[in-house]
Parts: C-alpha cells; structure tokens; sequence
C-alpha cells in the first residue's frame, strides 16, 4: 500500500461507491449497474476464495447483489465504508453457501489469484477511517489466540469449524475465544470514544 497516495483519489473512490449504494437504495438501476461495475470483481473474489469454485462464486455472487439491491437503503455512510459493506455482505452470503456445501474443495490459489481486483482490499478499506483505524488498535491489543482467531474468522473468511479444525481445538473453544475477543474489542472502543 502506497502512504503517498493522494486522500482526493481515495475520496472520489468512496465517495462513488456511496452515491452508487444509495442512488440503488431508491432503486436506481443505473447507479445499482454502475455500483456493479465498481465493485463486482472485487465482491466475486472473495466468493471465489470462499466458496472455492467460479461455478459457486457466480451463483453467490448473484445473490450477493439481489441482497445489496434490497438492503441498499439501509446502508449509512457515516457508520461503515461502502467496501467494507459491500464485502461483509459477500463474505457472509459465501459462508452461508459453503456451510450448506462442506464437501466442496477450495479454489487453488492460483485461480483465486487470476481474478482482477482493482478496488483495494476490504483491510485498506477499513484502515482509511479514524474510527477503523482504532478497531485495529484495539485489535492489536487482544492476546494472540483471540487476535488471530477473528482476523482468521472474519477477514479469512473461515467458519469456526474450519478454525477449529485448523488449530486442533473444539469448536466451542474456538467459539469461546471469539466471544472474548469481540467482548475486549466492544470495551476497547467504548473506552476511545
């Protein structure tokens, strides 16, 4: 990530995106079509890392935007960056789909790799606000297990079956530490404000 980077050209990135999300909220089917030009190949990345194959990410991703074309005017600007959103609502819609498929294999690396991704990733896109800046402040402050354990959750994508398995623990321990971390992470942040 380049620190030398103009703020403008990053503004008018999210400022786009939020016109586009809103304009959709009232149901403006060229700003939902332009919101897809902007933002589909970032949102089928991370299907496809998650669901593990193009066939399931394309079907997901469908329902991906039937969902933002729905939720759209729900979305509040000032509460969330428009990626994040956007990703969050992809991220779980794929692991919904990959719950109710467990047998299917992962993407290789490879082919997640050849899709393009020209938005930045939905960390950049968390890190360019104060208040998210401060989330991973905080972040930083849980021990490791609990650190590790959400980032691995919810910016890997990785069900708490998944994590579990990876670590050699019980799913309710994995459980555990989640909730313990999202619980610091709650008083961090209310302690900042």
């Amino acid at each position: 990530m380049s620190l030398s980077a103009p703020n403008a050209s990053r503004d008018i990135d999210r400022g786009a995106l939020v016109e586009a999300i809103v304009a959709t909220g009232t149901e403006d089917r060229q700003a939902f079509q332009r919101l897809y030009r902007l933002t589909s190949a970032k949102l089928f990345g991370i299907c496809l890392r998650i669901c593990g194959s193009r066939e399931a990410a394309e079907d997901v991703l469908q329902e991906v935007y039937l969902i933002i074309w729905r939720r759209a005017g729900a979305f509040e600007p000032g509460r969330a960056s428009p990626i994040t959103w956007l990703a969050t609502i992809a991220r779980n819609r794929a692991i919904d789909w990959r719950r109710a498929h467990p047998h299917r294999l992962s993407a290789s690396s490879e082919e997640a790799d050849a899709v393009p991704d020209p938005a930045p990733d939905a960390v950049t896109g968390l890190l360019r606000d104060e208040g998210e800046q401060r989330l991973h402040l905080c972040l930083d402050a849980l021990d490791q297990t609990q650190r590790e354990t959400i980032r691995t959750a919810f910016f890997g994508g990785l069900t708490y079956a998944e994590l579990a398995t990876r670590r050699g623990v019980p799913v309710g321990t994995v459980k555990s530490w989640v909730r313990r971390g999202l619980g610091r992470l709650k008083d961090c942040l209310a302690d900042d404000r």
